[in-house]
């Protein structure tokens, strides 16, 4: 099926068919998908409810926190154009790993940013699951089981389908905050609402001054604030299936520094301007709190539905990321033949499944820890998804010395300030390591890690020791 074909709406059931040994899939990501896309990820979980721990934290000092690591992620997307210029391809991270690192670093790489989504999904479904208590006393693992899903159908109708939940998903988020920072800019410049009277930008330094916890609280919530911006590069995944990737992902990559000012830094001086940071609680959205401190508690619902439909954008990703790492791997000699197969629609249907059916370890959790799950899922996806941007910050290093010796052709979107951009950026991840290895809840994750790197390791000798001759384990 070709992507006009796709983009006409014809759509065959899921039977798996083997794929040439190309890519195989169909370009039916168009411009405004992409860009709502990339717009969408940057909104997510971490924003809409982690905040609200970090906040707690740090204080208005988390507004720092955010524009800080936002530059950072800035010079960590550029970084990923330049090499998506260079070879716009589809399971991306490990592409650039395999050719710039070696086949090892491609194979722990590909493993590990599939593994990421995994755990995000989690992540995702447990948050929701979450939201909907606000409503109805329901068990958190029944929804979480619901959603999961729901979402699972979904991914396997056709790429376009994926994009149009993403882009509508991303058009609720971008609409909430947009309204939120209006409500608060009335609330501080008009006075109406229940907040009236006590909304005023001096709360940003009133209650115990911009630092209220120290330096050190600030520097403790770097964690949290990272797995905020967890799902950017996602654009990197959806360059094998964008209609015309040297154009659009540019652009989408732009608009990074723009979003994280509106809706990261942005919003939460506008929150916490309106409301006393002292006033937020670690596990409730300081979205819905704020709402509710103003006395609109129709608003309040309103957002507990925007943060749900977050969530479950995010997990709609972990589902579209997760089959076509698992193919990339698995073309490539690195994963199961199986992996390889796609349906009609150009669809990953053997690896969209196998994630999906370990995404439902979530419901699992949720019934054992309903109050404790997400804080034990989200330091681990943090350390997994930081991987990927390590290894996108060292590729694109290696790729840049390369070009400028004339070894390979020029990125036509070079990203500025590289290489010294891209070592701050590595030095910044250290540094929120170390903050995690302090960080008694997030320590566990770094206990994970070791783990999985051996795990990672004997399945990569297994695999070559079995297959000699087989090319993606030779070095390029």
């Amino acid at each position: 099926m070709t992507s006009a074909q796709v983009d006409n709406g014809q759509a065959d059931g899921p039977k798996a068919v083997d794929a040439p040994a190309g890519e195989g899939y169909q370009r039916g990501l168009g411009a405004r998908q992409i860009q709502m896309i990339a717009i969408g990820g940057a909104i997510g979980t971490g924003l809409f409810l982690g905040a609200g721990k970090a906040i707690d934290r740090a204080g208005p000092s988390l507004i720092l926190a955010y524009a800080i690591a936002g530059l950072v992620i800035f010079f960590i997307m550029r970084a990923l154009g330049e090499l998506l210029m260079y070879r716009p391809v589809s399971g991306s991270f490990s592409e650039y790993a395999r050719e710039f690192l070696g086949p090892f670093f491609g194979f722990v790489t590909g493993w590990t940013y599939w593994l990421f989504w995994v755990v995000t999904g989690i992540t995702e479904v447990t948050a929701a699951a979450t939201y909907m208590t606000y409503w109805w006393d329901i068990p958190q693992w029944l929804s979480a089981l619901v959603f999961t899903v729901i979402l699972y159908g979904a991914n396997l109708i056709s790429v376009k389908l994926f994009g149009e939940l993403e882009f509508w998903f991303s058009m609720v988020k971008v609409t909430a905050i947009l309204g939120m920072i209006l409500i608060c800019a009335g609330v501080l410049t008009v006075g109406f609402s229940d907040a009236g009277d006590t909304a005023t930008v001096a709360n940003l330094w009133n209650d115990g001054g911009f630092f209220p916890q120290g330096i050190g609280g600030t520097l403790m919530t770097l964690q949290i604030v990272m797995f905020a911006f967890l799902a950017v590069e996602l654009v990197g995944v959806t360059a094998g299936e964008s209609k015309d990737p040297k154009t659009v992902l540019p652009k989408a990559i732009n608009t990074v520094p723009w979003r994280i000012a509106v809706f990261y830094v942005g919003a939460l001086i506008m929150i916490l301007s309106v409301v006393p940071w002292s006033t937020f609680k670690p596990g409730v959205s300081p979205f819905v709190a704020a709402f509710e401190e103003m006395g609109l508690g129709i608003g309040a619902a309103i957002v507990n539905f925007v943060v749900l439909t977050a969530a479950l954008s995010s997990c709609n990703s972990g589902m579209y990321s997760t089959g076509r790492m698992l193919r990339d791997l698995a073309i490539n000699g690195q994963g199961p033949k199986a992996f390889t197969k796609l349906t009609k629609n150009g669809l990953p249907l053997v690896g969209t499944t196998f994630s999906a059916a370990l995404m439902l370890v979530g419901v699992w959790i949720n019934y054992q820890w309903p109050g404790d799950a997400f804080n034990y899922v989200v330091s681990f996806a943090t350390i997994s998804g930081m991987w990927a941007w390590i290894m996108i910050l060292v590729c694109q290093i290696r790729f840049r010395a390369k070009a400028d010796r004339g070894e390979l052709p020029q990125s036509s979107f070079k990203a500025p300030g590289a290489p010294f951009s891209s070592w701050f950026a590595l030095a910044f991840i250290g540094l929120v390591i170390v903050m995690m290895a302090i960080d008694k809840d997030a320590r566990i994750s770094l206990y994970c890690a070791p783990l999985w790197g051996v795990i990672l390791g004997v399945s990569y000798l297994v695999l070559k020791a079995r297959n000699p001759d087989n090319k993606a384990f030779a070095k390029r």
